[in-house]
């Protein structure tokens, strides 16, 4: 499927339009300043080879449906810039690893990584699905627009306490990350303009609607994003 084939939204920032291709899952492509943008690559939600070559690709953590060597190899010439984690450079050559709470310059955009993390779900051996300090999320500052992609994370008092954010992406997929009652938590503390859940699998999104709507002020946007 090229580009043209998926939805995508047009915001406005200071910079001229942000344009955002919702491809699947956790994976999505930012057009901006004639650069392009993309989040955690994924083979399941899109043929890479029909997409543009990326100027910057930012994997959250290291697992398979976020970390997908063959995905990147596809999009990834000699001038991408690759950020990733500490755990995903065992597995990328060049990356820039990017640790919880760094702040980078990247081909002029404003790059910051929080922390990425479970407090509730865990595997029967009692490890979260997401340990702390494994996984990024990411600001980007795109123009005067705030942007962020959650990665996979829980209501962590880190999340809740972001400030400015104009769009924020928070992942929904039981029972990895959030409840949709953990997605408004962290929706009602941090009030971004708009909201997208995301990475939802089968998680009804219907409800985190029910859940914030008496909260005008943060529009959800429902998008292709199971």
């Amino acid at each position: 499927m090229s580009r043209s084939e998926y939805e995508t939204d047009s915001l406005e920032t200071s910079g001229g339009n942000l344009e955002i291709t919702f491809l699947g899952h956790g994976s999505l492509l930012f057009a901006y300043g004639g650069k392009w943008i993309y989040v955690d690559p994924f083979r399941r939600v899109a043929d890479y080879s029909t997409l543009p070559k990326a100027d910057v690709v930012l994997i959250t953590h290291e697992h398979r449906d976020h970390l997908d060597p063959e995905a990147l190899a596809q999009i990834r010439t000699d001038a991408t810039d690759v950020i990733c984690t500490e755990l995903c450079e065992e597995q990328i050559e060049g990356g820039t690893v990017m640790r919880n709470g760094d702040v980078v310059e990247v081909q002029g955009l404003h790059v910051e990584a929080i922390p990425a993390y479970n407090l509730v779900h865990k595997r029967e051996t009692g490890d979260p699905f997401h340990p702390f300090g494994d996984g990024n999320g990411y600001v980007v500052t795109f123009g005067d627009l705030r942007v962020l992609v959650a990665g996979d994370t829980e209501n962590t008092s880190e999340l809740k306490a972001l400030s400015d954010i104009d769009v924020a992406f928070l992942p929904m997929n039981l029972p990895y990350t959030m409840t949709p009652e953990m997605v408004a938590d962290v929706a009602v503390a941090m009030k971004p303009r708009i909201l997208y859940p995301y990475h939802f699998g089968s998680t009804d999104t219907g409800r985190l609607v029910e859940l914030l709507k008496d909260r005008p002020e943060i529009e959800v946007r429902v998008r292709s994003l199971a």
